[in-house]
């Protein structure tokens, strides 16, 4: 490929990349706000100004997520038509991410991406060029947290019940209203430190497979502007998913969407430090769920959470097979 049209290639998957950044901001930025939303402990606008702030600092923190991206999928030093399966990816999870915040369900940001570019690499060079052993460590993590999630929020929620038992309800609600201030900047945070770097590792592999850089190592500039990325879309927010969280799985009091926020943030940046990238989607909601079903379980609007669980295990074959056909067609092009 002459060395114009790779330049060219580089650029489009840059944008692109930070186009999925921004994306994500607002797809996702209800995870990080709809409780504190929902039970009025903050107003939206300053709820928005709080999680764009949190999620620019989280953003440019930490790396290990992004080198898990950029490398245990695929190997970028290896891989023919790099910059084509790079862009392939980013359409897929594009378009899959904007279908589900049309309809507002709150998908995985997280599981389109790895999905598409497991069905791009696929399509670009077979079965052999994925790299499964990272791969499975990846979908481990996926899969986990969720648990990990709502076991841990039913615990905490629980043990908050019966320290409180024989609190003044409104006093308590009071005093936690005004501590969900800390845990929503703790989960805005913890949401930049782990999704942010999926953008900034597909950047990398895409500089990689450009011949453009050597190593796996996040440049100063990729950081800065996938943050920056990050907090824009942030800052616009995604009201329809705000209000299937917030109010849709169950109903929210500050004591719950503190515990719920606890237990998402904790697990999130703990698979931060772990280099593991995770749903913060599917941690949040399973947090709720399990706050949830600590009061009882009739108080979980299961519908709405089946419908959730329901688009989790879809989105990666959709996204992987949607990825694999763009790669095809985009290939003929070039």
């Amino acid at each position: 490929m002459p060395m114009e049209t790779t330049l060219i290639l580089v650029v489009v998957v840059v944008i692109m990349a930070l186009s999925f950044d921004f994306i994500n901001g607002f797809h996702d930025t209800a995870n990080a706000i709809a409780t504190s939303v929902s039970t009025k402990a903050l107003t939206p606008r300053k709820a928005i100004i709080l999680a764009s702030t949190m999620n620019l600092v989280g953003a440019l923190t930490f790396t290990g997520v992004a080198k898990t991206i950029g490398g245990k999928i695929a190997n970028p030093f290896e891989l023919e038509n790099g910059l084509v399966v790079i862009m392939a990816a980013l359409l897929a999870a594009i378009a899959w991410n904007l279908i589900t915040w049309y309809f507002g369900i709150p998908s995985s940001s997280s599981h389109a991406l790895i999905g598409s570019l497991v069905g791009a690499v696929i399509a670009a060079a077979g079965l052999s060029s994925v790299n499964f052993t990272g791969l499975l460590t990846i979908l481990q993590a996926l899969i986990i947290s969720p648990l990990a999630a709502f076991s841990i929020g039913y615990v905490i929620m629980s043990l908050l019940r019966f320290i409180f038992k024989n609190f003044n309800p409104q006093k308590v609600n009071r005093g936690f209203r005004s501590m969900q201030i800390i845990t929503a900047a703790f989960q805005a945070f913890s949401h930049g430190t782990n999704d942010a770097q999926k953008s900034m590792g597909i950047i990398t592999f895409a500089l990689i497979a450009g011949g453009m850089q050597q190593t796996l190592d996040v440049p100063l500039w990729v950081k800065v502007s996938c943050a920056l990325a990050m907090a824009l879309g942030t800052s616009i927010g995604g009201w329809k998913i705000i209000k299937t969280v917030g109010s849709k799985i169950i109903k929210l009091q500050p004591i719950s969407g503190f515990a719920s926020d606890l237990t998402s943030a904790s697990i999130i940046i703990g698979a931060t430090l772990l280099g593991q990238p995770v749903s913060t989607t599917h941690v949040i909601s399973s947090a709720i769920m399990g706050v949830g079903s600590a009061k009882r379980l009739s108080s979980v609007k299961w519908g709405t959470a089946q419908k959730i669980v329901t688009t989790w295990v879809i989105t990666l074959p959709i996204t992987s097979l949607l990825a694999g056909l763009i790669y095809l067609f985009i290939d003929l092009l070039f």
